[in-house]
C-alpha cells in the first residue's frame, strides 16, 4: 500500500468508505481526493490520485477523471485564500463581470492563477447554488453574497 496516504487520512477515508456497500468502496473518491487535498495543502498530484486509485482498487484514470471534472480540485498549488467566482448565469446578469474585473485589478492576477506572495489564488467556477445573493463568491468554505466592489475590499482586507 501507497505510504503517500497518511495514517489519518486512511483513516478519514475509511469514514468515507464505511458509507458504502463493501463492493462499491469506489464512490468514496470524491471524499478521499478532498481528504488527500486538504492534507497536501490544498492540491493534487498525479502520485496522490495513484494512491487514492491504489486505496479505492481503481483504475488511475478514473481517480484522474474525478479531478478533473470537478472544480473543487486543484492539480497545482494554489494561494492560502482560494476565491472562487461565480460567473453562470444568475450571477453574471447581476454583475459578476464588473466582480471580476475588480478581483483581477485589485489582486493583480487572471483566472487561475496566484498573487506572488502566494495569498490569494482565483478561480472562476459555474453555479455555487447560492442565486439569490448574487453575485457571490466563495472563499474556503464560507459564501460571499450580494458583492459590490466594497464589500470585496473588505472581505480581502480581513483575511490574513
Amino acid at each position: 500500500m501507497s505510504t503517500l496516504l497518511s495514517e489519518q487520512s486512511r483513516t478519514e477515508i475509511d469514514a468515507w468508505i464505511a458509507k458504502y456497500p463493501p463492493e462499491q468502496k469506489q464512490s468514496a473518491v470524491m471524499g478521499a481526493l478532498k481528504i488527500v487535498q486538504e492534507a497536501n495543502g490544498g492540491y493534487l498530484t498525479t502520485e496522490l490520485m495513484d494512491a487514492v486509485a491504489e486505496y479505492l482498487e481503481m483504475a488511475p484514470i478514473a481517480v484522474y477523471e474525478v479531478a478533473t471534472f470537478y472544480s473543487m480540485y486543484e492539480l497545482k498549488p494554489v494561494g492560502k485564500h482560494k476565491i472562487c467566482v461565480c460567473t453562470n448565469i444568475s450571477c453574471m446578469l447581476c454583475g459578476s463581470d464588473d466582480i471580476v474585473a475588480h478581483l483581477k485589478q485589485k489582486l493583480n492576477i487572471g483566472f487561475g492563477e496566484t498573487t506572488a506572495d502566494n495569498k490569494f489564488s482565483l478561480k472562476e467556477v459555474e453555479c455555487l447554488g447560492a442565486c439569490g445573493g448574487a453575485p457571490m463568491m466563495q472563499i474556503g468554505k464560507t459564501y460571499y453574497e450580494n458583492l459590490t466592489s466594497e464589500k470585496i475590499d473588505d472581505i480581502l482586507s480581513q483575511l490574513d
